[in-house]
């Protein structure tokens, strides 16, 4: 795996850590790096969260290397959109529950990738932009798509098309990151949150996070109609009668995730 990915597993979390200092930009290796990361984690059964951070204390990500666009190179241009929608669908497609710790500045393709999980837990200085505009280019790793979603169209038009920069508070109100904690503490929290998503069936997790995201494309009345035949589903698994009847039976849960 790539140095400027570390991972490492803690029971049933991965962590993984963003390590290119000294902002953590990305590049196509560790673009790369993270499809095949997440790939390995979806088929690791063991695995039900991951949680994403930054390496320091000042930058979670500060998104691409605009060295690589200096000399207006189309094909690099390409290359590069590919590899960062790739790699941000496939984590936003991960299998379990993704939660970005955003321990420091979060910029461009850095908030992109913070988009891509399903939870955000900021530490209280940590600041959020997608600025690309202000240099010629866009957000091109669903920054206009997901952020659109997930604060709705005003805000996001502010931040992308105004180039407006939000500290943690500011996201928490609008609905940027689901936290704020104070500073050095977003780790913990995330961790903390992926022991709470081990506490409950990982098959019904994963199915949850489908119909969920599914509503982004879905019509409602398909989404009603995919409800039912995913709570079906769930009776073909071992972890729904365990979690039934550990209910029953007044005892924890063990989970298979089969």
């Amino acid at each position: 795996m790539s140095e400027t990915i570390r991972v490492e597993k803690r029971g049933h979390v991965a962590l993984l850590t963003m390590n290119n200092p000294p902002a953590n930009t990305w590049t196509a290796d560790s673009l790369q790096a993270l499809v095949r990361i997440v790939g390995e984690l979806n088929a690791d059964r063991d695995i039900w969260s991951l949680v994403l951070t930054g390496e320091g204390e000042k930058f979670f990500s500060a998104g691409a290397d605009l060295n690589l666009f200096a000399d207006g190179d189309r094909s690099v241009a390409r290359d590069m959109a590919r590899l960062f929608g790739e790699a941000f669908e496939v984590l936003s497609r991960f299998r379990g529950v993704s939660i970005a710790a955003v321990n420091g500045f979060a910029m461009g393709g850095g908030l992109e990738v913070a988009l891509a999980c399903d939870i955000r837990v900021a530490e209280a200085q940590a600041q959020m932009a997608l600025p690309e505009a202000k240099v010629g280019l866009l957000p091109c790793a669903g920054g206009t798509q997901n952020l659109t979603w997930l604060v709705g169209e005003g805000w996001a038009k502010k931040m992308i098309l105004c180039g407006e920069r939000l500290k943690a508070d500011k996201a928490l109100e609008i609905g940027l990151v689901e936290e704020v904690v104070e500073q050095g503490q977003a780790l913990e929290r995330a961790l903390q949150l992926a022991e709470q998503v081990g506490e409950q069936s990982p098959s019904a997790v994963a199915a949850c996070k489908t119909l969920i995201q599914s509503g982004r494309s879905r019509p409602l009345d398909q989404g009603y109609i995919l409800e039912r035949e995913l709570f079906v589903d769930l009776f073909h698994t071992e972890d729904q009668r365990e979690g039934v009847n550990a209910f029953l039976n007044k005892r924890k849960a063990e989970w298979k995730n089969r």
